[in-house]
């Protein structure tokens, strides 16, 4: 089986590279790319190819600065770990792995998914409860965690309701009682391969077959078992380099939970292909501080921390009163930089040493984001873009190319090679579902045998985004399909597009856009509930920026000037005014439907 399998996922990464190779296409920016059949192909590879690069980089102790781990060890702990997994009866088993974003993480991710079983990231934000639901819809036997959940998962397994069996500790430094420590199983698995063990080594893995099962955390609350293979993953890894370059000295700044398919890919598993260096953030409160002690090349972020970062050097700006000199210098830098002289680099270095001084490339994905934060980056020198995926893609579908002449800051990016994308049911505008079909697309929802079927009809992946192709093969989104609000003479307004001018207020920290019926049933009422963001309405409004008056006042007035550019159909008849933050899932998305969300 394994040679026949193997020789054809060999088969089909080659075609992979070859077409991209082959291409003349003005996107298909980089081709040094090497072929993978699976993960562990992969690591193997990498192992060989970048031995003493640096792979991973973590505080391991609070007392110490950042450590780094070399390619070659890292490669010696998977092998380790995954002998001592086999050992404990755990080979063919559903594995979750919990915690904060650490090496031991990315080590027990490896460890299962390239030769013991199959790998159940779970989301860290959730409660006892759901991650004991998910480990019984999922049959996981063994758990591998951090220090914060080992009591939770001894509970659930005294309890007796799941199958779990085994409770791993990602950080005790020995094996007590019922909880095993990661570092004793490593001291095991080493041992045993000296003694000839060769159970994980030579162990067997089917490319195509289900290896990663993910819950998705959608804003209705109901989570999907998303099942994905090496194959899927593997074919994201090998495209996605095309359009974005990555090089074996780049240091990635891993923020986002990791066991989102987004951070675990884009992240994590792309530097383990391209010989690149994971730098694991010790936690949101800590981003500033070690972006100084990494200084890392590369981000990965959700456009609430661009964000976040955008209006925290516009406001440091605006205190110092260099905004309008930031302004010019910038203007004047997309000149001179042509002629070889970076003005950016020379009068602007704070702004750089608020990244770490080595910052190079941002990129922005999970929602939308406002082009002229983008721009603002790309016309500080930084290469800021978009991109576009979904966890049933494992997760990408599109990116924008790093070269400034190419990236189209309002597109969530180009059609990556070898995908084929298509718009469901187009409107007059060219307004439809977009669907996505290739290699990296999904096997199914687990035990979800009919809504497989839906999303998957025609050989497509529906992804529930509307949205339109432009003639360059750019993805341009609207809206999504279930959030739309349908008035009585049949226009859509899209919620999102309403959002997305409420954030360009500075006196709007967040919105949600909704309707309800009015009193009359004649037709829906489109309402903007509003956050307002503190220091700009203290600053506008001073001593009544606790009146409430005021600040409904000072709200409905932005309102309005968004109002004054929409046609009647999609104007906002209502602002609410919220202090209270929405309610979100742990994606930190609104949840959209959630009736507390409505309330003020």
């Amino acid at each position: 089986m394994r040679d026949h399998l193997y020789d054809r996922a060999m088969q089909m990464a080659r075609d992979t590279i070859k077409k991209i190779q082959d291409s003349d296409s003005i996107y298909m920016l980089y081709k040094d790319l090497r072929p993978i059949r699976d993960l562990k192909h992969m690591m193997e590879t990498s192992a060989e190819l970048y031995a003493d690069n640096p792979a991973f980089m973590q505080r391991f102790s609070k007392d110490r600065g950042f450590e780094t781990v070399s390619f070659a060890r890292a490669f010696e702990d998977m092998n380790a770990l995954g002998t001592a997994l086999i050992a404990r009866g755990l080979k063919g088993k559903r594995i979750a792995v919990v915690g904060e974003n650490c090496y031991q993480w990315c080590i027990s991710y490896l460890a299962v998914v390239c030769g013991v079983g199959i790998i159940v990231p779970l989301d860290k934000e959730l409660g006892q409860t759901e991650h004991e639901g998910l480990c019984r819809e999922s049959e996981v036997s063994a758990v591998i965690c951090t220090k914060r959940f080992e009591d939770r998962f001894k509970e659930i397994v005294s309890e007796g309701n799941t199958r779990i069996e085994t409770v791993i500790s990602m950080n005790e430094p020995e094996s007590s009682g019922d909880l095993l420590a990661l570092e004793a199983l490593l001291a095991e698995g080493r041992a045993l391969i000296e003694k000839g063990d060769r159970s994980f080594l030579d162990a067997e893995i089917d490319p195509f077959a289900m290896s990663i099962l993910l819950f998705t955390s959608g804003t209705t609350g109901l989570a999907k078992g998303v099942m994905l293979s090496h194959w899927n993953i593997c074919t994201d890894l090998m495209i996605a380099p095309t359009l974005l370059e990555v090089k074996s000295s780049d240091i990635f700044f891993s923020v986002l939970p990791i066991h989102h398919t987004y951070e675990c890919t884009c992240t994590f598993l792309i530097c383990m292909y391209r010989g690149a260096c994971v730098a694991f953030c010790e936690g949101l409160k800590q981003i500033a501080k070690n972006l100084k002690e990494i200084r890392p090349t590369f981000v990965l972020a959700v456009p609430a921390i661009i964000e976040s970062l955008y209006k925290n050097i516009q406001r440091s700006l605006k205190k110092s009163g260099k905004a309008e000199t930031v302004k010019r210098v910038m203007r004047l830098n997309r000149f001179t930089k042509k002629l070889g002289l970076d003005l950016n680099r020379k009068f602007l270095g704070q702004i750089y040493d608020v990244f770490g001084g080595r910052m190079q490339t941002i990129i922005s994905g999970g929602a939308a984001i406002d082009p002229e934060i983008l721009q603002f980056f790309n016309d500080l020198g930084f290469r800021a873009v978009q991109g576009y995926g979904l966890t049933e893609c494992a997760p990408m579908a599109a990116l924008n190319p790093d070269q400034y002449h190419l990236m189209r800051n309002a597109s969530v990016g180009h059609v990556m090679p070898t995908l084929d994308v298509r718009i469901e049911k187009p409107d007059e505008d060219g307004v439809g579902e977009i669907c996505i079909k290739g290699d990296n697309v999904m096997l199914g929802y687990y035990h979800m045998p009919e809504e497989t079927e839906k999303a998957l009809e025609g050989g497509y992946f529906h992804t529930g985004d509307l949205g339109y192709v432009d003639k360059d093969g750019y993805i341009y989104i609207t809206g999504r399909a279930k959030n739309v609000i349908i008035t009585k003479n049949g226009k859509n307004v899209f919620p999102e597009e309403l959002e997305y001018l409420l954030s360009k207020s500075p006196y709007i920290a967040e919105s949600m856009v909704w309707a309800q019926a009015d009193e009359g049933g004649q037709d829906d009422v489109i309402i903007a509930t509003v956050i307002p963001e503190a220091e700009e309405v203290k600053e506008a409004l001073g001593d009544k920026a606790e009146d409430p008056e005021a600040l409904k006042a000072l709200l409905e007035a932005e309102v309005e000037k968004v109002n004054a550019g929409l046609p009647l159909f999609k104007q906002m008849k209502r602002t609410v005014v919220r202090t209270e933050p929405f309610e979100k899932n742990t994606s930190n998305k609104i949840k959209r439907f959630a009736a507390s969300n409505k309330k003020k």
